[in-house]
């Protein structure tokens, strides 16, 4: 059944901005497929750890990586992980991965085998449904460079930071504002600074500061320009007011 989205719409920032409850609430609202590439980063980051391998060693890395069997659901309204069968949509948001996925995420075979698998999943929920939203790092840049609105998510260091502690602290995580400050810092170094796929918004990027914004009003924002980039099924435009 075609939803209100036509075409991708990518989602790009770094940690702390908001990407994933802004993409998930933007594919329910516009009946589109979601695709939270992160957690696929976070799911081999997992197998990587489980078994014992030094995310540092990229080869041993990679090895993990094509041999894995992992599952991303793509309903904004149900999103899950499994590995191996086993449901680990919480075990991935773990600290210990949080302290790996960088590492993990910057070995060029890790990408390379990850990107094709997100291309083959945007295509499938495009011939589906006919819309996707997609979130991460690379999306606009990499993944799906044509697609036709790319948003890159910002926001201050401050506020992403006490936004990644109130996460921590609805987990039952117990931290400091500034080790989640320099855990965000840390992240946005690794990230923006890895010779593959580095963390850059696209050239033709909106970018949307989220630092003072609620979530619903960036949600009827990036509505409002899928609707302007006529992205939208005439019969659903009011989803945008």
């Amino acid at each position: 059944m075609a939803g209100a989205l036509r075409g991708v719409v990518a989602l790009d920032g770094p940690s702390g901005t908001g990407k994933t409850t802004v993409a998930r609430k933007l594919a329910d609202r516009l009946s589109a497929g979601y695709l939270d590439t992160g957690a696929m980063y976070r799911v081999v980051t997992l197998a990587v750890l489980r078994a014992g391998v030094d995310p540092a060693d990229s080869v041993r890395v990679a090895a993990v990586a094509a041999d894995m069997e992992f599952t991303i659901g793509t309903r904004p309204d149900r999103p899950s992980v499994t590995l191996a069968g086993e449901d680990v949509t919480a075990a991935i948001r773990g600290r210990d991965i949080n302290q790996d996925v960088s590492a993990v995420s910057a070995v060029p075979a890790v990408r390379e085998l990850l990107v094709t698998r997100q291309r083959k999943v945007i295509d499938e929920l495009l011939a589906e449904i006919g819309g996707i939203v997609v979130e991460g790092r690379d999306i606009g840049t990499v993944v799906a460079p044509d697609a036709p609105l790319k948003i890159y998510l910002t926001a201050s260091p401050e506020i992403r930071a006490a936004r990644r502690r109130a996460q921590d602290s609805a987990a039952g995580r117990d931290t400091t504002h500034a080790d989640v400050l320099a855990s965000v810092d840390r992240r946005d170094r690794l990230d923006s600074s890895r010779v593959t796929s580095p963390l850059r918004p696209a050239e033709d990027a909106v970018h949307v500061d989220t630092s003072e914004l609620n979530i619903d009003q960036v949600i009827v924002a990036l509505a409002e320009l899928a609707s302007q980039r006529g992205m939208l099924n005439d019969h659903t435009a009011e989803v945008t007011r």
